[in-house]
């Protein structure tokens, strides 16, 4: 089969379209070709090495963290899918790899594709939605009622938490560009705070949550936001305890992720507000409750750019931009 890899950890240079063999199964897993793929930042920092501490991936990589296709073989130990069936996934971070043709997920991982979406429309889907469930209806427990600012609205997962906080009930703000202030209004937010003409920690007050995407200063102006209490949940690190140790690291790398987020654990707790990492794992059991949503309108898929399969390198390189409205997807077949 065809599939993008990373050969070693560095610039765009290193990733290469070749000719590699189909991905073995094992015994409760799904092989599915794959009729499209969602384009991420985190494709690029894999690529850049940035993750090589906390998940040392053996190079060559295909690289690729979302999916949606159709079941070719199943493993003996599988029971709710067939070949024939389509579905999407975001497969388990230890197995990435949907910038190929084929890919093999484990069962648990995997979903049926909403009956409503195309491929590419459901290939957007995964990664964004399950980040923007695990943080606000795993982590925040958001209440209908509770006022929740939400980063980057335009981007990938802005654009999936606005919609999923407003379902809930939740009284949502967000930051934009002035070209996105309209465009972040229609999928649902009801305060919209114009980075390039305000500053967010000046005009938002007593906020129940923050999801932060962006940078330090960033995650440390939204701890003035926050009314007491409030959660501040940021998926873009620094990596707190919790985290390094779900992931069963070693004490040297525990220790590390308390260091590194000791300031702003230190500066939230001053301040009676809660601080917690949340990096997005695999789940085809919430990936299920997604579809629901999706099906019966409450959500939608939004989808700035499809790229070709073999332009591949050229939509990562675009979402690095930044610019992108929303999702960037690769069509494979």
């Amino acid at each position: 089969m065809k599939a993008f890899l990373v050969d070693r950890y560095g610039g765009t240079g290193h990733v290469l379209f070749r000719e590699v063999p189909e991905p073995q199964m094992r015994e409760d897993d799904v092989l599915v070709q794959i009729h499209a793929a969602g384009v991420n930042p985190l494709d690029s920092k894999i690529r850049a090495g940035e993750f090589k501490l906390l998940l040392p991936y053996r190079l060559p990589l295909i690289l690729g963290n979302e999916f949606a296709g159709v079941v070719v073989r199943v493993g003996p130990r599988v029971r709710r899918f067939k070949p024939g069936d389509p579905v999407y996934a975001r497969p388990d971070t230890h197995r990435i790899g949907t910038f190929a043709e084929f890919i093999a997920v484990k069962e648990d991982d995997l979903a049926s594709k909403p009956k409503n979406l195309s491929m590419e429309e459901a290939a957007s889907i995964p990664l964004v939605a399950l980040t923007a469930w695990q943080v606000l209806i795993e982590t925040a427990k958001l209440q209908k009622g509770q006022k929740v600012l939400i980063h980057a609205g335009s981007g990938g997962v802005g654009t999936f938490a606005i919609q999923l906080a407003k379902h809930v009930g939740a009284v949502v703000a967000t930051t934009t560009s002035t070209s996105n202030v309209d465009f972040v209004k229609r999928l649902g937010a009801d305060i919209v705070v114009d980075y390039k003409k305000d500053r967010f920690e000046e005009v938002l007050r007593d906020c129940d949550v923050v999801v932060n995407s962006l940078d330090g200063a960033t995650l440390k102006k939204s701890l003035r936001v926050l009314k007491p209490g409030g959660k501040l949940i940021s998926i873009s690190g620094p990596p707190d305890p919790a985290f390094a140790k779900s992931l069963g690291l070693g004490r040297t790398l525990q220790m590390a992720m308390r260091l590194l987020s000791f300031p702003i654990r230190r500066q939230a707790r001053r301040q009676q507000v809660g601080y917690s990492f949340v990096f997005m794992r695999a789940s085809g059991d919430q990936l299920r409750q997604i579809s629901a949503l999706i099906e019966a309108g409450a959500v939608r898929p939004v989808l700035d750019r499809i790229f070709p399969f073999e332009s591949t390198q050229d939509a990562m390189a675009y979402v690095e931009t930044g610019r992108a409205k929303g999702k960037v997807v690769v069509s494979v077949k």
